[in-house]
């Protein structure tokens, strides 16, 4: 199969913050709103979903290292961690009841798990909230990193960090359905699969609506 190359000028720079200035919302997606119809694991197979939704609230970086083709910064989970070990994933968890909005639990984050200051980073928007397997209601906000960034991995959370192209991970053509059995019902989910690395579930699915966002009609 031959896999189509967009035209490398629509993920420039300029471009990126552009699309991302007009494209992404300015407040973080309403709890009840997003509820009421969510995006998530559940989403390609067309699962029902128990209702009443009571869903932990979460947030994770989506971080735009904005070099002249921006990439995006991922983290691999700890081997030993109890839950999703090895995984890609971008910096985030559980928005904590000391957490002033949705953005410092995000920032705070960013900062425990790879070190990343708040200096470094300038907040663009939010994608959709996504609802995963797991039960949490993620908010990922899209933030601009400048390429001077400076990093310390958490050991404890962090097996180590990679950027990824921008033009690479906005080709639909990468944006793979694979599929597993889980709980007995075969699940499909999306999968960027990148020199050796396997971006998937919640992480892909997040890369997926940045795409559908910024680089669809």
């Amino acid at each position: 199969m031959t896999v189509a190359h967009p035209d490398l000028s629509e993920f420039l720079a300029h471009e990126f913050l552009a699309r991302a200035t007009e494209r992404l919302w300015r407040e973080p997606p309403d709890r009840s709103g997003a509820l009421a119809n969510p995006r998530g694991d559940h989403s390609l197979d067309g699962l029902p979903l128990a209702r009443p939704l009571d869903p932990k609230p979460a947030a994770v970086l989506v971080p735009v290292v904005l070099r002249e083709e921006p990439t995006l910064l991922f983290t691999e989970r700890a081997a030993h961690l109890r839950q999703h070990s090895g995984q890609i994933a971008f910096p985030g968890g559980r928005v904590d009841p000391t957490d002033a909005s949705v953005a410092a639990a995000a920032y705070r984050e960013a900062e425990e798990e790879i070190g990343l200051a708040s200096r470094y980073i300038t907040p663009l928007g939010y994608l959709d909230a996504y609802l995963s397997g797991t039960n949490y209601l993620v908010m990922p906000l899209v933030a601009q990193v400048a390429p001077s960034y400076s990093l310390s991995l958490n050991p404890h959370e962090v097996a180590d960090v990679f950027e990824v192209p921008l033009g690479f991970l906005m080709n639909p053509a990468h944006h793979e359905l694979h599929s597993r059995e889980w709980q007995g019902r075969l699940r499909r989910y999306y999968a960027i699969p990148y020199e050796g690395r396997y971006i998937w579930g919640v992480t892909a699915g997040i890369v997926r609506n940045l795409y559908e966002r910024l680089y669809t009609a």
